[in-house]
């Protein structure tokens, strides 16, 4: 009796339970009040996660990027992680590209576009996107949420505080401090993430159901097995020959930021037990509070296997024909277009757009997509979080210093 009991207070038990309950009263709910009922209470988890997002990222990227002491070794980490994330988003570019061209998740669908009119988004230059990453005012880029900004920011504060040496040393503590507390606020707003869990997935069952689902069932399927097969193969290398983990010990730890981002469409409300995650797999302080604050921004795995799909699935639609240079083009703006998405819901949406318009796929493609858009970014987004750990996990073994710091008492408590 008193291990079903400690089961019922496990967080990713009581996920589970709110995700089934959110999917049988969303069957049962008109659209309506799902809207007006069960919308609001995901509405307020996902608020809950931006609002401590933002401090959480900033405190935690100057306490990693400061407390790696050595300014060489920062640099080296830092070149590390973004050739990690790199890589492995054209690897996962490259896995939704070829599966879509072997199933054809486009062919054989009479889907009209007759009305269907997605926003035309306008890419950015190569200059004006590098410019953006800079802020011009760093407190207004916090207020709006401007990630990429945001970190930017912290890693030069951070590296110019390692600078200071021991004069810097009481205020990396101060950030130290400040990232503990906001891990702890977070882990507070995740005892509220069952409901939040149930309103969103509730909401969106009550629009969308089944009918939905059912011309589009190849789209879903091609962009769930590309992901699984990207996962076993590249991570699956990862672990067993660079990393060195059991595959076992990697999924039960990475079960909970997994779940938390399945279900929530949201890397960022995974970040705090995504850090925790990295830690428990054996990656020092310093690299996981680096790269985990990071890759929650820019190393969107699961985002790129989407975009490749998505772009062939349009592309048959619309009777076109990918050219290899197209294809090219696709991988290289997916590695680009992971860059620019934010860790919210939705955003992987938006930069299929720019996609789709270096290309020439016809933007209403777009809004076919977006009526099982929920279903991919749980797919998409739940993968994004599984990236920034098994990379972290690279940085650190290429350092020699992988299971080398183990969980201080804030870590194991949290």
């Amino acid at each position: 009796m008193a291990e079903k009991k400690s089961l019922l207070r496990s967080l990713p038990i009581q996920m589970c339970i709110g995700l089934v309950l959110g999917v049988i009263v969303g069957a049962f709910i008109s659209a309506d009040i799902g809207q007006t009922v069960c919308k609001p209470l995901g509405d307020l988890f996902i608020r809950l996660i931006r609002m401590v997002v933002v401090p959480l990222v900033f405190a935690t990227l100057v306490a990693g990027a400061a407390g790696i002491t050595d300014i060489s070794k920062l640099g080296r980490v830092a070149v590390k992680v973004l050739i990690a994330y790199m890589v492995t988003s054209a690897l996962a570019v490259a896995s939704g590209l070829i599966f879509a061209e072997v199933i054809h998740p486009g062919l054989g669908l009479d889907l009209s576009t007759a009305g269907a009119a997605a926003k035309i988004v306008k890419a950015p230059s190569v200059v004006q996107t590098f410019l953006n990453f800079v802020p011009i005012n760093p407190i207004e880029a916090m207020a709006k949420g401007s990630m990429l900004q945001v970190i930017v920011f912290a890693i030069f504060f951070g590296c110019c505080l390692a600078g200071l040496g021991e004069r810097g040393k009481p205020l990396l503590k101060i950030f130290e401090i400040t990232g503990d507390v906001m891990i702890r606020l977070t882990n507070v707003v995740m005892y509220y993430a069952p409901i939040g869990v149930f309103g969103l997935i509730a909401y969106t069952v009550s629009k969308h159901g089944l009918a939905v689902l059912l011309p589009l069932i190849k789209l879903i399927l091609t962009s769930f097995l590309a992901t699984a097969v990207f996962c076993i193969i590249v991570y699956g290398f990862i672990l067993i020959f660079l990393v060195k983990i059991p595959i076992m010990t990697f999924l039960k730890v990475i079960f909970e930021p997994w779940l938390v981002a399945f279900t929530t469409c949201s890397s960022a409300a995974a970040l705090a037990v995504n850090l925790k995650a990295a830690r428990k797999l054996g990656a020092t302080k310093a690299i996981a509070s680096f790269s985990i604050p990071l890759g929650n921004t820019i190393n969107m795995n699961g985002t790129s296997i989407y975009m490749g799909v998505c772009a062939v699935f349009a592309a048959e639609i619309f009777g076109l024909n990918l050219s290899m240079t197209d294809q090219l083009t696709i991988v290289l703006m997916g590695v680009m277009a992971a860059v620019g998405t934010a860790g919210v819901p939705g955003a992987g949406l938006i930069m299929t757009t720019l996609v789709f318009t270096q290309v020439g796929i016809p933007l209403e493609a777009v809004a076919l997509i977006a009526g099982v858009d929920r279903i991919l970014d749980m797919i998409r987004t739940s993968i994004n979080v599984v990236g920034d750990v098994a990379s972290a996990l690279i940085v650190t073994k290429s350092e020699g210093e992988l299971g080398s710091e183990p969980l201080d008492a804030d870590e194991q408590a949290g």
